[in-house]
């Protein structure tokens, strides 16, 4: 195994501390973007639930649940047949 002189070692330090800086930059951006992204499905969910509750009455806990599940174009896709659903089945009849 061959030592490395003092001016190699620093190089070599250097290279490692700039990969850790940008290995920790890219993982922020996209721990931000997942954040991001799992934010507007929740607030969708939340928004369309409400929804649902104003027109429907009560939701069941099983609809609840189906919601906080749901993808973001499941979620799309319900929000879209609420305007012409004339009930709850109506709504999800869409996503099967």
């Amino acid at each position: 195994m061959k030592l490395l002189n003092p001016l190699e070692q620093m190089f070599l330090n250097d290279g490692v501390q700039i990969g850790l800086k940008q290995g920790r930059q890219e993982g922020k951006q996209e721990g931000k973007q997942e954040g991001l992204t799992q934010g507007r499905k929740e607030g969708a969910a939340m928004l369309l639930e409400r929804q649902l509750a104003q027109r429907f009455g009560p939701l069941p806990q099983t609809t609840r649940k189906r919601l906080a599940r749901a993808t973001e174009s499941q979620i799309e896709a319900w929000s879209d047949a609420l305007a012409s659903a004339e009930s709850l089945k109506q709504v999800f009849a869409s996503s099967q």
